[in-house]
C-alpha cells in the first residue's frame, strides 16, 4: 500500500488577494535599531558640539529627550520579541 499526500488548498474568494511570503520581520526590528543608534549619534555630536561652544543648550536637551525615546522604543521592541519568542518555545508540540 502506497501513501499518498496531498497539499491541503484552502478555499478563498475569487477577488482575494493571493499572499505568497510574508515580509521578513527582522529586517524592520533591525532598522527600528538602526534608527535608535543613529538618533543616540546625534544627541552626542549636540552633546560634543555644546561642550566645544559651537551648539546650544536647547538643541542638546530636545536631542537627547528624542534619544531617550529611541531607545525606550528600542527596547519596548526588544521585550515583546523576547515575550513572543519565549511563548513560541513553550508551546507544546
Amino acid at each position: 500500500m502506497m501513501m499518498r499526500v496531498e497539499p491541503l488548498v484552502p478555499d478563498v474568494a475569487a477577488d482575494a488577494p493571493v499572499v505568497t511570503a510574508l515580509p521578513a520581520a527582522g529586517g524592520s526590528f533591525g532598522d527600528l535599531v538602526d534608527a535608535a543608534g543613529a538618533v543616540l549619534g546625534k544627541a552626542d555630536d549636540a552633546e560634543r558640539a555644546f561642550a566645544a561652544h559651537r551648539g546650544g543648550l536647547q538643541e542638546m536637551v530636545v536631542e537627547r529627550a528624542r534619544a531617550d525615546i529611541a531607545l525606550q522604543l528600542a527596547a519596548a521592541g526588544a521585550q515583546r520579541v523576547t515575550q513572543g519568542l519565549q511563548t513560541i518555545l513553550g508551546m507544546q508540540i
